[in-house]
């Protein structure tokens, strides 16, 4: 049953704008994700019987990568969107020197706020996301003091949509609002997530994942300087008669950290005899001039040629903006299997296994469902985890047929993009 707070909360326009942009059109997408707050209520009550306070709610979309395939941490350009799948919490402040998160899934956390140095025991756990969010807020004078949240995800984890950056921007989210007055602008609370993320919970990630996730909509980023540039871009693949597909072949990355960490250090590596930090601050052909050089000095093949896929992915990612904002398909479509070749053949992130290649399989399945009718890419950071594809929406049944068949039947995630980022859901 929905709670009277919700049905309240339903009839103010502001809220069914906010559910309209979140979640899309589709029938009964409104409907269930009303039912889905309900429950997170009503959760929250059961498992905090002592907080009288009626929660506040707030979401965090995942995100996809349309372009720039680890380009982001040497400071390049990416085209990224965030999609209609979300994190969700339900959250109030409970008065005391604690945060309690429950995670559908995962194990409670318990953080004590007069503990906030990172522990090497939490890395990789929920509880060091909570544990960092804390004290960099507090770092900026936001006094974040003790909740007790309730959170669903529709972004599974593995399923390469960024399930860890919707967390971690959701919490902040929930911490800024609860405690800051809602005054944190969308690319600082990006850089926050991201700085835990590396700090707290142990991942070298570049900014992509909570940029996207924190801003919303789809939209190009520039990293140059280590800043983020961010020019929004307006285009609608459903009425352009395609269907956004992220397809989760059933790889397991969760012992690949150090091939995901291997490819920013050799791009770095290459950066470094140049002077440089970034390969942003290089240019290609002081590279491809230089390649005997840089090879008596015991800098990797696999690195060169990792370099020679940033720069040409860097100088895709604006020509597949560009192509979209003249309204170019075909082209755009054509950069979208470039892509994919180039990160197979130059970055070398399909596989790192001789004897389990499930990512290379499902890039091939697409390629002979879609060639010459839609378009296919390695997405997001590779290896064994999924691939992105564009599909004409009158082949759309066929292809999921297909992929469900040689995968799994829950492979295939038909994904609608969010013209928003993180919000709290309220009706002021």
């Amino acid at each position: 049953m929905i709670s009277v707070q919700l049905t309240r909360m339903m009839e103010s326009p502001r809220v069914r704008d906010q559910f309209q942009m979140m979640y899309g059109s589709r029938e009964g997408a409104i409907v269930s994700q009303v039912e889905r707050y309900a429950r997170a209520a009503k959760r929250f009550g059961q498992l905090f019987p002592d907080n009288a306070r009626a929660p506040r709610f707030f979401s965090a979309p995942g995100r996809i990568e349309i372009g720039g395939n680890h380009t982001d941490h040497n400071h390049g350009m990416v085209l990224a969107a965030a999609i209609s799948l979300d994190a969700v919490a339900a959250a109030a402040p409970n008065g005391l020197r604690v945060v309690r998160a429950r995670s559908e899934g995962f194990d409670p956390v318990e953080v004590d706020l007069d503990d906030l140095a990172p522990k090497e025991s939490e890395r990789r756990t929920s509880a060091s996301v909570v544990r960092g969010s804390l004290a960099r807020l507090r770092e900026r004078g936001i006094p974040a003091e003790g909740f007790d949240a309730t959170v669903s995800s529709g972004v599974k984890t593995g399923s390469g949509l960024s399930s860890s950056a919707a967390f971690e921007v959701l919490l902040l989210t929930v911490m800024d609002n609860l405690f800051g007055g809602g005054g944190m602008d969308a690319k600082t609370r990006a850089r926050i997530a991201q700085d835990v993320e590396n700090t707290y919970f142990g991942k070298p990630s570049g900014l992509m994942d909570q940029m996207a996730s924190s801003v919303g909509g789809l939209v190009w980023i520039d990293f140059r300087g280590g800043d983020a540039r961010v020019t929004p871009i307006q285009y609608d693949f459903a009425r352009k008669g395609f269907a956004v597909v992220v397809v989760n072949p059933g790889g397991d990355h969760a012992d690949l950290n150090d091939e995901y960490a291997a490819i920013p250090n050799e791009m770095r590596s290459v950066a470094a005899l140049f002077g440089h930090e970034t390969l942003r601050c290089v240019r290609m052909e002081q590279v491809e001039s230089s390649i005997a050089s840089i090879r008596r000095q015991g800098v990797s093949d696999r690195a060169i040629l990792r370099a020679m896929h940033y720069f040409d992915e860097n100088q895709r990612v604006a020509d597949q903006a560009r192509a979209l904002e003249r309204d170019d398909l075909p082209r755009f479509l054509e950069l979208i299997i470039e892509s994919g070749e180039s990160s197979w053949k130059l970055l070398q992130n399909v596989y790192a296994r001789r004897d389990r290649q499930p990512l290379a399989l499902a890039l091939e399945v697409a390629r002979r469902c879609l060639s010459g009718h839609g378009a296919w890419r390695v997405h997001g950071g590779g290896f064994e985890g999924t691939i992105l594809c564009f599909v004409p929406t009158d082949k759309l049944g066929a292809f999921t047929r297909q992929m469900n068949g040689a995968f799994d039947d829950r492979c295939c995630d038909v994904l609608d993009i969010r013209s928003i980022g993180a919000a709290e859901i309220t009706e002021g």
